[in-house]
């Protein structure tokens, strides 16, 4: 077998074709749940703690060389070539992934309850085909001739 057949017969499996429809579609839901904790969720709980933005929340480790501390913003900080510890945009990140595990663990769950679902209830049998009708009918005359 040669190495592009393989290649080929691996990437077109579903898992794997499945797989990369997940990849994609996550990308896309990242860029979603990041609009979301740091455009929708972050402005209010920064008012509930005390009118603080999460994402301007820093340590300056080094002053820059450009300017001298303080620094009123992580941009004017970072500009002024010094050496920041960002713990703000760290816990963006946090709640970030929060979001993400919660939605992922409801999907999960709602897939297991329809596999459940599934297994729970048994598939009803299909009535036999014309074929194995007429072959039962032919089986049965034979008997009865016999």
């Amino acid at each position: 077998m040669s190495i592009v057949k393989e290649f080929r017969d691996f990437a077109v499996k579903g898992s794997v074709v499945d797989m990369a429809v997940g990849v994609i579609i996550g990308a896309a839901f990242g860029s979603i749940v990041k609009s979301l904790v740091e455009d929708v969720l972050m402005p209010p709980l920064g008012l509930l703690v005390g009118n603080v933005d999460f994402s301007n929340l820093f340590v300056v480790l080094k002053e820059g060389t450009k300017a001298a501390a303080p620094y009123h913003s992580l941009p004017e900080a970072i500009q002024a070539g010094a050496t920041v510890l960002k713990y703000g945009v760290f816990i963006n990140t946090i709640v970030n992934f929060m979001i993400v595990a919660f939605a992922i663990f409801i999907a999960i769950k709602q897939i297991n309850r329809l596999k459940k679902k599934d297994a729970d209830d048994p598939a009803t049998p299909t009535a036999p085909s014309e074929e194995i009708l007429l072959l039962r009918d032919i089986r049965n005359a034979l008997q009865k001739s016999a």
